[in-house]
């Protein structure tokens, strides 16, 4: 998956809202996850950073927990109204390939780019799919958000563990004690 289609974008934007919200987040632990999606670091992060992107983070999770594609449109729009800019396209300095921002510049503040470049990346896999591009865990003790930005029927859990251990309780559920 190229380090800056939409659902890469995307699903770097699930990672770090499951890291700000789901998980002790550290300046270190969202630098981790930051590099691991292809940004070059060192990364100046601070924990104002961090607070700032738990906001977004949060409205990220509104999204994906919309109950369909017109409510998710609605939320993305006041997302995209309130962060993005004009499209630009940039290559950092020609340290990487050319790719659309709709941020405010290379520079901008992380929640900007992080609020801007993910609800971009939203919007596009709701346009091509028709529909909510994630979701959240349908699992009670879980409900962390995952992305679901291929065919196929739409996912209900984040992972096959969560699956399983909710597949397991329900036969245990149903058989006497």
């Amino acid at each position: 998956m190229e380090a800056h289609s939409a659902k890469a974008m995307a699903a770097r934007a699930v990672e770090l809202c499951t890291a700000l919200l789901y998980e002790d987040a550290t300046v270190e632990s969202v630098a981790r996850v930051l590099l691991a999606h292809g940004e070059s670091g060192p990364l100046d992060l601070t924990e104002a950073d961090l607070r700032a992107m738990r906001e977004v983070a949060a409205r990220l999770v509104e999204v994906l927990a919309a109950p369909g594609p017109a409510s998710a449109a609605a939320l993305l729009n006041r997302l995209l109204a309130a962060a993005a800019g004009p499209p630009r396209l940039t290559s950092h300095d020609g340290a990487t390939g050319w790719h659309v921002h709709v941020d405010s510049d290379d520079d901008a503040p992380w929640a900007e780019w992080f609020q801007a470049s993910s609800a971009l990346a939203l919007a596009v896999l709701l346009a091509e799919h028709q529909r909510v591009p994630g979701g959240l865990c349908a699992s009670p003790a879980c409900r962390r958000p995952f992305l679901h930005a291929g065919g196929g029927s739409p996912r209900r859990y984040c992972s096959p563990r969560c699956a399983t251990r909710e597949r397991v309780a329900a036969y245990r559920s149903t058989r006497p004690a």
